[in-house]
């Protein structure tokens, strides 16, 4: 068939159409890499993946989960993760990691040893470390929440980020640059691998706030809902010197009651 006067040639049944100049060889649907928005994956890149815990004992007693105050998974918590564990067994999603990590507490030390046998091949030592823990409670550490408040009131992070929760303790704005840094520091360790990381719902939201560049202005608290036992997954691209978010709140299948 011909095409008309001033169009361009019809294609003939069957043939495939040209890809526009200035499109990368293989790219996804052939879209021009300067308004392509699925950036596909770099060979170089290292993977971050972020598991929540499940649901820990010190969630339920509305008592403050540092060090002092969280003593592990509830059995719920433990279903959760064992939920998590069988996924990854059943689609090896995770058996080329290069690392394991936790946070030193014991709600996330005893999620990383539940996925263990199914990450990297079950051949990863757990290497646990404070930096990537929740936000530090200082005095207010094992008390509970009622506790908190009546004998160190409730900062309004909202409004003043950079007040401490409690003497010895840390604000919002530090605890976002620790939590962020340490994470940050993960990918420099291991490049080009896959990091798992056994952590908290205020580390993974401290990496959407860094990460991701949000100003502080509409950076509050809780604006996420991060589910237990769920997965975030990170790539750092090194010769772009950036993050892109590949998966958030990844949780199919796990329980919640």
């Amino acid at each position: 068939m011909s095409a008309a006067p001033g169009e361009p040639p019809a294609a003939e049944p069957g043939s495939v159409p040209a890809v526009p100049s200035g499109v990368p060889s293989g790219a996804p649907s052939a879209v021009p890499t300067g308004v392509r928005r699925v950036v596909p994956p770099t060979a170089d890149a290292t993977r971050i993946v972020l598991v929540r815990h499940g649901e820990a004992i010190c969630n339920v007693n509305g008592v403050v989960g540092g060090v002092r105050g969280c003593t592990g998974l509830t059995e719920l918590g433990h279903r959760q993760v064992s939920a998590l564990a069988a996924r990854l067994e059943r689609t090896g999603e995770l058996a080329g990691a290069t690392a394991l990590y936790a946070s030193v507490l014991p709600r996330a030390v005893e999620t990383a040893g539940i996925i263990r046998p199914v990450v990297g091949g079950g051949a990863l030592d757990i290497v646990q470390e404070c930096a990537l823990c929740e936000l530090h409670p200082g005095e207010s550490d094992g008390l509970s929440w009622q506790e908190v408040v009546d004998r160190f009131g409730v900062p309004e992070w909202d409004t003043d980020p950079n007040t401490v929760i409690a003497p010895g303790g840390e604000s919002w704005t530090a605890f976002v640059a620790r939590a962020s840094s340490a994470v940050r520091s993960l990918a420099s360790r291991h490049p080009g691998g896959l990091v798992v990381a056994a952590v908290h719902a205020g580390v993974i939201e401290s990496t959407m706030i860094s990460f991701l560049e949000i100003p502080a202005a509409v950076s509050r608290r809780g604006w996420t809902r991060i589910v237990h036992a769920s997965m975030t997954e990170w790539e750092w691209i090194p010769t772009e010197s950036r993050w892109v978010l590949v998966r958030f709140n990844d949780a199919c299948g796990i329980p919640t009651a």
